[in-house]
């Protein structure tokens, strides 16, 4: 990779923490880009929970913030929820809009990776009442008194189908956490996919972000103005251990045809 080449951030979903994003992080950084992934506040396991959308949002603005002032072109690469959290806090860091400031850096491309790609004042559950699903809520999470959450069955409804053997499936259901499932009912109050370049890779088996919601979401940022790329994986919720290359490649492709 030459000089020009950003910098990925990786902007991990519920449940999940740095050490869930190995094996994407080694696929990158093999292909030459430098790559973060910071831990989000809300997978702390505080009991009762001290960290929610709003502070994961803040922790990754000002991660974000640290890099473009350093004038790095940064992508976002957001898994799941984390495309709420990244939708929330990039809002003003894109690239265009430092340019036009005569600041360095910014945040060129937000890939969305079968994440929640919403508008203002919209929260995950808000989507999952649109489509009706509210009864699903209980089978899919075991939620504690405190809100905080896992999913019930992470190996069928986050993993699903795969390839892989037993072992490596094991050690990534071994990074997951409890996360403070308020995150599911606050709505975002930016949608940083306004000002910046979008790329959207679909995940076709996702049982725990519905290919129609994926759907959805593109379609929404559309009428709203918003041009994305497209992408499908057919794997379940977890690309980044199911399906990396495919995601390295989609990732890939959307940069350089927009370098």
């Amino acid at each position: 990779m030459s000089a020009l080449t950003p910098t990925l951030l990786i902007i991990h979903g519920a449940w999940h923490v740095p050490q869930s994003y190995e094996k994407l992080i080694v696929a990158f950084e093999a292909r030459g880009y430098e790559v973060h992934c910071p831990r989000l506040p809300s997978t702390n396991q505080s009991r009762p929970p001290n960290a929610d959308l709003y502070t994961d949002s803040k922790l990754v603005r000002s991660y974000a913030s640290s890099l473009v002032r350093a004038g790095r072109t940064v992508v976002a690469i957001m898994h799941s929820y984390g495309g709420q959290v990244g939708s929330d806090a990039l809002v003003g860091l894109g690239l265009e809009s430092r340019a036009a400031q005569g600041l360095p850096g910014g945040v060129s491309h937000l890939v969305y990776l079968a994440a929640f790609a919403l508008s203002e004042g919209i929260s995950m559950m808000d989507i999952v009442k649109e489509f009706n699903h509210m009864d699903l809520i209980p089978l899919a999470f075991n939620f504690a008194e405190d809100d905080t959450c896992v999913s019930n069955d992470p190996k069928t409804l986050l993993v699903g189908p795969s390839t892989l053997d037993e072992e490596e499936v094991n050690r990534y259901l071994s990074t997951l956490v409890r996360w403070n499932g308020k995150g599911m009912y606050l709505p975002i109050k930016h949608a940083a996919w306004r000002e910046i370049p979008v790329a959207y890779i679909h995940c076709t088996a996702d049982m725990t972000v519905p290919f129609e919601y994926q759907k959805s979401f593109v379609e929404g940022m559309e009428k709203n103005g918003r041009p994305v790329q497209s992408f499908e994986l057919a794997t379940g919720h977890c690309p980044n251990l199911t399906a990396t290359e495919g995601v390295v490649e989609a990732v890939n492709s959307f940069i350089k045809r927009y370098s």
